[in-house]
């Protein structure tokens, strides 16, 4: 992890939870979201309600395996009525801020990417999930998308570009799809952090704090970490400006086709 701290974490989960909920109320449940085809904002609220809880379940139960995942379906065909649906998620959201503010530091229970601490890993997790669906909460709004660039601090954007590159990219589930060898260094311009994802022959491997990353890279993209952010979680594309690109890219369009995070 890239050094920001549990409370810092929480604070962001709060704010951006909060906002999420906000952006809801002014676009309305039957607004589209742009960067999750087929849904509405009330499947928005729904999957984040759900994956609040179930983040939850695992500090408040101390649960030793992660608790079995309801098909998406169910989730956006469940919940509370259209006319509930807000203030259901507002409570849900706050009870997950209390349950991790309150949780004990070294509180046992599942996790499912290395973290200091199991705490750690679901303030973290949590903090990014909620960040994300708040930008898309946003951009369903009148309004449009929020400038990428603007839309997240950069010490947390950077931490958010670290999770997905060295935490999920990392997976077996997300990992990249294409034949040969090839790879991509990633270089925000106002945080730290440089990170460098490699494929060779189908098997990806990622690693980070080189600064001669892009040395040799295929491709390398760079800009301010909260612009990348946005990219990199397929909140944006190259037409919003927010990145830059030089090399192949190629390269940058088998990534956003292959690490497609549901959770």
């Amino acid at each position: 992890m890239s050094g920001v701290e549990i409370p810092a974490y929480l604070d962001a989960l709060d704010e951006n939870g909060v906002l999420l909920a906000d952006a809801a109320v002014q676009a309305g449940l039957t607004a589209s979201v742009p960067a999750c085809p087929d849904w509405q904002v009330r499947d928005l609220l729904r999957h984040q309600a759900y994956v609040h809880a179930w983040a939850a379940r695992h500090v408040a139960e101390r649960l030793p395996e992660l608790a079995e995942e309801a098909p998406e379906a169910a989730i956006l065909s469940g919940g509370p009525p259209d006319a509930e649906l807000i203030a259901s998620y507002r409570q849900g959201h706050a009870a997950l801020v209390a349950t991790l503010r309150t949780a004990d530091p070294d509180v046992p229970c599942a996790a499912f990417m290395p973290a200091p601490s199991p705490l750690a890993f679901w303030a973290r997790r949590q903090a990014h999930e909620t960040a994300v669906h708040g930008y898309d909460a946003r951009s369903a709004g009148p309004d449009g998308p929020p400038d990428p660039v603007t839309a997240f601090a950069p010490d947390f954007a950077a931490d958010g570009i670290d999770e997905l590159i060295m935490g999920f990219a990392a997976r077996r589930r997300y990992r990249l799809r294409g034949d040969g060898t090839w790879s991509f260094a990633v270089r925000p311009d106002d945080a730290p952090g440089r990170w460098i994802v490699r494929l060779d022959e189908g098997a990806t491997t990622v690693s980070r704090d080189r600064e001669d990353a892009e040395t040799g890279a295929d491709c390398v993209i760079g800009g301010p970490a909260a612009g990348l952010y946005a990219f990199l979680w397929n909140r944006c594309g190259l037409e919003a400006g927010s990145v830059r690109v030089s090399g192949d890219p190629w390269v940058v369009a088998l990534w956003s086709s292959s690490v497609c995070v549901g959770w």
